[in-house]
């Protein structure tokens, strides 16, 4: 690679974080890792990776390395680390995300309340210092709620409480450190209390303010928030897609993240407005990006790059198909002795990847959170139902085999 560089700040560890760097260097540019430990990510050996080691959690360090290498570009895959690239790439002059607007969207009690001020749907929420004022929010929201971190990603220490106990023991398991719940410790509340709000969950895909699709997501059963499967395009009818997405544009407009990509969660109350649970400043996860690729041919991770390296993006390849995701979530713990069916999976019509990152002798452990998905299936079709199908298909062929008892399904059953 004889290219200018083009940083990368940190990674995702499991999906898009690779696909970055393969695509930057497709456009002739130097990815280079920007990392404070470089082995958590597999695939630097893998593709040769040029790495800087920094203390990633010093956005003047960061800077320092960056203007030494003079990139063409500053980005990150990882949701904790966006605002960190943006600030950096603002400060050389290269194209950016504005970086306060991201604070705002990883920040959710801010988000929340410039949501609600801009009169976007939202759900009745408390912002909490405590496990006594969660417990004291869940009261007043009188029903039901949600207790999160402010700060957070993929599930982490996200909990459906049915009452205000349930809500104090479970924001003090998280305040102590019971629950993983990582994210910058800063001042003001560290937890957000919030009405559940019912109905299906789907997410819009955005760049610079504009909607590229609508995904369908499937959650695992209450009272956790583990995503177990996404279906691209959402098998919904047209008015509703566009109902998701206006809300969607009106929220991250609402909080001034025009630029750059922008994952928002919404849910569809029966007979109700579309409300947004989050935005995310950043591409979505659960590889949601391959599946618009697969059924659209666009490259989101490589607009993404291109827009950050100030690059025209390339043309789509030829779309108009549909793409399904499935998740290997182990239904128990236990010490894993195989993985079983992956091959046969793999060999049926529509399926694009079968994968599982397991290993014989790995101690399996439930973490409630998007860490327990342990590989996938992907799967396409003409059409969502057929690429839907095609993709549980593969799920029920593999099978986990643990040391001390019978098989178990590799997949959490979707809701009906």
């Amino acid at each position: 690679m004889t290219g200018r560089w083009f940083a990368l700040v940190e990674s995702n560890t499991t999906g898009t974080g690779r696909d970055f760097a393969v695509a930057a260097a497709r456009h002739g540019l130097r990815p280079v890792l920007l990392t404070r430990d470089p082995g958590r990510y597999d695939y630097v050996g893998e593709l040769g990776l040029p790495i800087r080691e920094v203390d990633t959690g010093d956005p003047a360090a960061v800077e320092a390395v960056c203007r030494r290498l003079d990139p063409v570009g500053v980005t990150s895959s990882s949701e904790y680390f966006v605002q960190t690239a943006a600030a950096v790439a603002g400060r050389l002059g290269l194209p950016a995300p504005d970086p306060a607007a991201i604070g705002r969207c990883r920040n959710k009690a801010e988000q929340r309340r410039w949501l609600a001020a801009a009169g976007v749907p939202v759900p009745a929420f408390v912002a909490c210092h405590t496990a006594a004022d969660a417990a004291d929010a869940a009261a007043k929201l009188d029903g039901p709620v949600v207790v999160k971190p402010v700060y957070g990603s993929g599930s982490l220490g996200v909990r459906l409480c049915a009452d205000p106990d349930e809500a104090f023991e479970w924001a003090a398991r998280v305040l102590s450190g019971g629950q993983p719940a990582p994210g910058r410790p800063a001042p003001g509340p560290q937890l957000l209390v919030e009405r559940e709000v019912t109905g299906p969950e789907f997410s819009v895909e955005i760049i610079d303010g504009r909607p590229v699709g609508v995904t369908g997501k499937y959650l695992g059963p209450p009272p956790y928030f583990v995503e177990i499967g996404h279906d691209y395009p959402a098998p919904v009818p047209a008015a509703t897609t566009a109902a998701l997405a206006a809300v969607a544009v009106e929220a991250v407009r609402a909080v001034g993240h025009v630029v750059g990509p922008a994952h928002v969660e919404l849910r569809l109350p029966d007979g109700g407005v579309p409300t947004i649970i989050e935005i995310n400043p950043r591409l979505a996860g659960g590889l949601i990006p391959r599946l618009v690729r697969q059924a659209t041919g666009r490259d989101l991770i490589d607009e993404v790059v291109t827009g950050a390296a100030g690059l025209p993006a390339a043309q789509p390849a030829p779309g108009g198909r549909s793409a399904s995701i499935r998740f290997l979530l182990p239904g128990r713990e236990g010490l894993l002795a195989g993985v079983t069916g992956l091959e046969q999976a793999r060999e049926l019509t529509g399926v694009i990847e079968a994968q599982c990152r397991l290993e014989p002798g790995a101690q399996v452990r439930i973490e409630h959170s998007f860490v327990d998905r342990k590989g996938h299936v992907i799967a396409s079709g003409p059409d969502p139902a057929a690429a839907a199908a095609a993709a549980d298909r593969a799920l029920a062929r593999i099978r986990l085999v643990f040391a001390d008892g019978p098989t178990a399904p590799a997949g959490l059953s979707l809701p009906v």
